[in-house]
């Protein structure tokens, strides 16, 4: 099973905002941090609005903040609602199943107990436990690194 890029996208949107929770943020910068079109993101961005998980505010000095605290916001309902389609197997939709084995089939079964599994656990966690904590995203790339250098060096 794979993620859309617009679940992908939505997520690092969600992530960005969350871990950023003492301004705006805008689409030009999402654009540039994800290397992503600015089209794009105003799709998603916009979305979320209407999903009441981001707050928007048109115009100079503009921006999107979360619009709900990252730790009521579940990860399994943000990928239930970007993803458009669950069915792992044909026989998922019983509208278009054309599969000859599908009275005598258990696979059917195990991709949904699968499914029921994966779902659990993105419901188990939210936007709160998949940001990094402000200590780490405030230091500056390989600064962990030297300090980590500089203690071993100081304990020698």
């Amino acid at each position: 099973m794979r993620l859309a890029e617009y679940t992908d996208y939505t997520l690092r949107v969600l992530m960005y905002c969350a871990a950023r929770p003492e301004r705006l943020v805008t689409i030009s910068e999402l654009a540039e941090q994800h290397d992503l079109s600015r089209n794009h993101l105003t799709k998603i961005v916009t979305d979320l609005g209407r999903q009441g998980l981001l707050e928007t505010t048109r115009g100079r000095g503009g921006g999107l903040r979360l619009g709900r605290d990252p730790a009521r916001i579940r990860i399994g309902d943000v990928v239930r609602a970007s993803e458009t389609d669950f069915r792992l197997v044909e026989c998922f939709d019983p509208d278009s199943n054309r599969c000859t084995l599908s009275p005598s089939c258990r696979l059917k079964g195990l991709f949904d107990t699968a499914l029921r599994a994966y779902f659990r656990e993105l419901d188990g966690k939210t936007l709160a436990d998949i940001i990094a904590p402000a200590a780490a995203r405030s230091a500056p790339r390989g600064a962990s690194r030297s300090v980590t250098l500089r203690r071993r060096a100081a304990s020698s």
